[in-house]
């Protein structure tokens, strides 16, 4: 790889891969050839960049690439103690498991010690095989327990680890789903999944196996100790001598080790975010011939991940061999002067051979538990990455008495219920159009006015992405909204939905704050047709069916003729119940779009955003399918974002927005008269950034 495309790639990622910078730059060099700066990426964050909501941070980029945990984990207790939380609803399981420990390291002891007799008894001049062979099966029949007691413990734990591990994902999943937009907006998608994926699988195989090795190990070092004494207190010391040699060897080979395990998970989400980018955008990097480009920067974050699970794989498998070597030298210790006391102070064979024994078995547990290094620290860090997400803020939480929405099922029709005590209740004409009161609440019909008052608001501090803007929507009428890109047109209906709160004014709905209503109602009474589509794995029918569960069947298809998507649904394989899979890979583009306008047309809602709804249909389907957005649109109030100005001309209002300011505002015919910008635009003088 060439310097120069080495330097590019570095300085993208320095801040993502290495946030601490004593980790140093695994990726080395190698591979090949640039284009300069102008890499796959630069600029707009790569190819096949997400949607975005609107222009939002991370609308066409790569969301920051998600970045986790770099160094050592931040606080490796608390990490701990959250991950063991997940296992101690289980008390009854748990301590079935402990006895089972307790029981299989207890076998396990006693028959090492049955050596002691056994091995006497064949020295002994009155020794005899009957001896022999009892001694024998009693050792047998006590391992033959301890297998058992290890067979069901293991039974057991599989049971608890994978119950942690469901409840962990639920949680993780459930708390997705309370996050803000601005989260997707910001965060890599690939590194995300990774979160469910990798992470939540090595926490699982850490408690499948590691909680219950430290348990069992912690039993094994106090009943060998205490045998040790027994058996001989000066050869006891011997070993004893050797445990902080080992402590310190754990300290030092744990302590990088948990420090590149953490590395790599990092280096792990940002491998995965860009492939799930460069493979859902694959379509982009091929008609820009960006295929080496692509290669090459996959192989500058392959490179980066290789070098950092090097070190980390490395640093987590010398532990066993370092321990295994003090191990082997404490039992050449142990075994030379055990020799020597047996021939000088009468210490018996039998004692030599079991304290041996006990000897290995005491630094067996060390082993066991530095062999597993690399599950714990690679557990820890993935766990961190996870709490990180199930730590972030949710959506603000509706305030309290916040207006509720809800629907008359006699007449279909649907009212804002006010509770009396609301912030909603005390604002100026509020008994106006209120058609009932019951309960302490008040009650008025759902009409569909929109109002912006004054509104300003940013993405990021310091950078205002609308400034005072005002307008005023009618029940039932058409507002268009123009204008250059990156200009707020989609920040209008992001603020509408509260998929992001404003900074100053205010935005009401039929007179009422939408900070007065309630999340689930504001939002279940607004129906969106995005530019992106997304389709569901499902049939056609359940993904119409999406923007009313429970819809009819007759509902579905006759939002589908509203659409002017029944023509070519009836022709599919199997009708409305054909299997869409894949973002409906199986249908084209034009297809896709006309399924997400019915899925909005089944929709009852009062209020109809359409963001470049039909960017994605040629101009004949565009035609074909017009009288049916004229039925969609009739008795809602509609909000449409278009570049194609030939799509607003039957607008009641049309906003014509620059730099998040409308400099011109009026019906088709009024803005045409005015020659302004508008005009300009319309008769092809200046076309639209």
């Amino acid at each position: 790889m060439r310097q120069e495309k080495l330097e590019y790639f570095q300085k993208k990622y320095e801040s993502r891969l290495n946030p601490s910078r004593d980790l140093g730059a695994a990726a080395g060099s190698g591979a090949a050839g640039p284009r300069g700066a102008n890499g796959p990426g630069s600029g707009h964050g790569g190819p096949g960049g997400g949607p975005g909501m609107g222009h939002g941070p991370g609308r066409g980029g790569r969301r920051g690439m998600g970045r986790g945990p770099g160094g050592k984990p931040k606080n490796v207790k608390k990490t701990l103690g959250r991950l063991l939380g997940y296992i101690s609803g289980e008390k009854l399981k748990l301590f079935i498991v402990f006895l089972c420990v307790i029981g299989g390291t207890a076998a396990n002891l006693a028959g090492s010690y049955m050596l002691r007799p056994i091995i006497n008894g064949l020295t002994d001049e009155n020794g005899s095989v009957a001896t022999l062979l009892r001694g024998i099966l009693m050792m047998a029949a006590i391992y033959v327990s301890g297998v058992l007691a290890q067979y069901l413990q293991q039974r057991i734990m599989i049971g608890i680890s994978q119950n942690a591990v469901f409840r962990l994902r639920n949680e993780l999943y459930g708390k997705m789903q309370k996050l803000p937009v601005k989260y997707y907006d910001t965060n890599n998608h690939g590194d995300v999944m990774s979160r469910f994926t990798n992470d939540v699988d090595v926490v699982g195989e850490m408690l499948n196996n590691t909680v219950v090795q430290l348990i069992s190990g912690t039993i094994s070092i106090i009943g060998t100790f205490a045998l040790m004494v027994y058996t001989n207190v000066w050869l006891t010391l011997i070993t004893v001598f050797m445990i902080p040699v080992m402590l310190k060897a754990v300290q030092a080979v744990g302590s990088r080790s948990r420090k590149y395990y953490s590395a790599q998970q990092v280096a792990i989400g940002t491998l995965n975010g860009y492939i799930e980018e460069t493979v859902t955008g694959q379509k982009v990097v091929k008609v820009f011939n960006h295929e080496d480009d692509a290669r090459e920067e996959f192989e500058y974050l392959n490179r980066d991940l290789r070098g950092k699970q090097i070190k980390a794989q490395f640093f987590g498998g010398i532990m066993g061999p370092v321990m295994g070597n003090l191990s082997q030298v404490s039992y050449s210790l142990t075994a030379c002067i055990g020799g020597i006391l047996c021939v000088l102070r009468g210490f018996d064979l039998g004692g030599l051979t079991v304290f041996v024994n006990y000897s290995r078995q005491f630094s067996r547990p060390i082993n066991e538990v530095a062999m597993q290094v690399n599950t714990i620290f690679s557990a820890l860090a993935g766990a961190e990455r996870v709490f990180a997400v199930m730590d972030e803020s949710p959506e603000a939480e509706d305030v309290k008495d916040a207006v509720q929405i809800v629907e008359d099922t006699v007449s279909g029709k649907s009212f804002y219920r006010i509770p009396r005590g609301s912030s909603a209740a005390r604002e100026e004409g509020f008994m106006e159009n209120v058609v009932r009161e019951d309960d302490g609440a008040c009650y008025k019909e759902v009409k569909g006015a929109v109002t912006l008052s004054g509104v300003t608001f940013g993405y990021n501090p310091g950078k205002t992405i609308l400034k005072n803007v005002s307008l005023y929507a009618k029940p039932g009428q058409k507002i268009a909204f123009v204008g250059s890109t990156g200009a707020g047109k989609t920040t209008i209906t992001n603020l509408i939905n509260r998929f992001y709160d404003i900074d100053a004014g205010s935005i009401t709905i039929d007179g009422i704050p939408v900070t007065e209503i309630e999340r689930d109602s504001l939002r279940r009474n607004i129906s969106m047709v995005l530019q992106d589509t997304h389709l569901f794995t499902g049939t056609v029918r359940e993904n119409i069916r999406y923007g009313r569960l429970d819809a009819t069947d007759e509902e579905v298809e006759q939002a589908a003729r509203t659409a002017s998507a029944h023509s070519f649904i009836v022709h599919l394989e199997h009708g409305y119940d054909t299997m869409l899979e894949g973002d409906g890979a199986n249908l084209s583009q034009g297809q896709r779009q006309l399924i997400n306008i019915a899925r909005a047309a089944i929709s009852k809602a009062p209020i109809l955003i359409l963001d470049e709804a039909t960017s994605s249909v040629d101009t004949r389907t565009e035609k074909h399918i017009e009288k049916g957005m004229d039925r969609l649109m009739a008795e809602r109030t509609t909000l449409v974002i278009a570049h194609r100005l030939s799509t607003v001309r039957n607008a009641n209002a049309i906003m014509v927005l620059e730099n998040g300011e409308i400099i011109e505002r009026g019906d088709h015919d009024d803005l045409l008269a005015q020659k302004g910008r508008y005009y300009e635009l319309y008769t092809g003088l200046c076309e639209l950034d």
